[in-house]
């Protein structure tokens, strides 16, 4: 049924395990995996009377992201290799990740987009809001939810 799945990670004990179980399913299904990470933009700060205060230059900021975005994907290219199951590594810079996530997919042709979930519920589901959650409102691409 699904073919190519959308994997979007950010490196955390929760994300890995989720990366684990879509190593599993794409090898039932016979599918195709592409690992996602959306790289966060460089941050600009201001103090007082607008003044730029940053060690950082955009570069290396760039650079940087570059590098663990690398390692993040590595992961699950990893994974992927060791259950035979083929892996493409795509990253996008933004701040908004569910909306990279969602482009990452249309962009790939991705028929499915597995994701984790916090499992936050309740006021606290609400007020924080959750990459899933948005992902699962805004996609016109279906979404597992592995909790």
């Amino acid at each position: 049924m699904f073919k190519h799945i959308l994997v979007p990670t950010d490196g955390s004990e929760l994300s890995q395990e989720t990366v684990r179980r879509a190593v599993a399913f794409a090898k039932e299904a016979g599918a195709r995996i592409t690992a996602f990470y959306a790289k966060p933009e460089y941050p600009v700060t201001y103090y007082g009377e607008g003044a730029l205060i940053d060690p950082t230059t955009p570069e290396k900021f760039a650079e940087l992201a570059d590098t663990q975005a690398q390692q993040v994907l590595g992961f699950v290219e990893q994974a992927c290799a060791a259950a035979g199951v083929d892996c493409a590594k795509l990253a996008l810079t933004s701040d908004i990740p569910y909306e990279a996530i969602i482009q990452a997919a249309e962009q790939s042709g991705c028929d499915l987009i597995f994701m984790a979930s916090h499992g936050r519920r309740g006021i606290s589901g609400l007020l924080l809001g959750s990459e899933t959650n948005k992902v699962l409102t805004h996609s016109q691409i279906p979404v597992l939810v592995y909790r």
